[in-house]
């Protein structure tokens, strides 16, 4: 029995040893496991709070999966400050020693993590403007892709051959970035399409605008559209104007799928499909020359 009270009484003291002194309050080895578990139970249950959120809540409102991510994101980050206060309350942190070493850690920031530092306020800039959110189709530099998450610090974009690529927040605030899904995912697409000098230009928009009506990926309204573009060196060039919301995030297969179309209807009509031609000149002192 003896035994077993000295062993509590040592633990008691394990318990309450003094690290050092935060401030005027000292930090305990009870502090320190205290601190550990509840920043660790803050974090996780931040996270599952909002994944909640995303997926059971806001689906409920019929909310863009852009919106109901920036939301839940600010929220979680609200939490964790919140949390954050309530937890060195608790544990009986002097807050004036932890401002001090803020302090310091910022001195540090702006020194050594400037990039880090300008890539979360990117984050959050993007989270409250909104100029790209999850689920867009972005272009920046020779980048295209989707954008699947926003975090702190990075925004993860997936390329059509599922390459996921990590984009600094800076990059999408600083640079130019196009956004093929800003306002809604309807975009218009221009396919050039060449024929021989000797069809008819109407004829040619007829059956421009039968192959466009026929693809179902093609939208009705605003309705499909030709131009005359331009009178080539070997040919008539038009082009096609389609509306899609189907293949923003795809336009080459869509083009590819009017394009075969296309040929297939031009040669049921014996359209010409010309190729690019060059006339050659001789002098007429050349044969003088080849004689000398």
């Amino acid at each position: 029995m003896s035994n077993y009270r000295e062993i509590i009484e040592q633990l008691k003291i394990y318990w309450s040893f003094e690290l050092f002194k935060l401030g005027d309050s000292p930090f305990t080895t009870k502090t320190l496991i205290s601190l550990i578990v509840s920043l660790f139970l803050l974090f996780y249950l931040t996270s599952k709070i909002k994944k909640l959120m995303v997926k059971r809540v806001f689906p409920r409102y019929n909310m863009d999966i852009g919106v109901s991510q920036s939301i839940a994101t600010i929220s979680s980050y609200l939490l964790i400050i919140i949390g954050l206060f309530v937890i060195f309350q608790t544990t009986g942190i002097d807050l004036s020693a932890v401002g001090l070493l803020i302090g310091a850690l910022g001195i540090g920031i702006g020194f050594g993590l400037q990039s880090v530092t300008n890539n979360f306020i990117s984050g959050i800039i993007i989270l409250f403007e909104r100029p790209v959110k999850v689920g867009d189709r972005i272009e920046i530099d020779d980048l295209a892709g989707n954008i699947i998450t926003i975090s702190a610090r990075t925004t993860t974009v997936i390329t059509n051959d599922n390459i996921a690529v990590i984009v600094p927040n800076s990059d999408l605030v600083n640079s130019r970035v196009i956004n093929w899904s800003h306002l809604n995912r309807n975009v218009r697409l221009n396919f050039p399409v060449g024929v021989s000098y000797k069809e008819n230009p109407e004829i040619i928009k007829k059956l421009l605008i039968e192959v466009a009506d026929s693809n179902p990926g093609v939208l009705k309204e605003p309705k499909p559209d030709v131009l005359f573009d331009s009178f080539g060196d070997s040919s008539l060039d038009f082009k096609l104007r389609v509306w899609t919301a189907d293949y923003s995030d795809t336009p080459m297969v869509l083009k590819s799928q009017l394009y075969y179309a296309i040929f297939k209807k031009f040669k049921e009509h014996n359209i010409e499909i010309p190729f690019p031609q060059r006339d050659l000149h001789l002098k007429s002192g050349f044969e003088k020359n080849e004689k000398a």
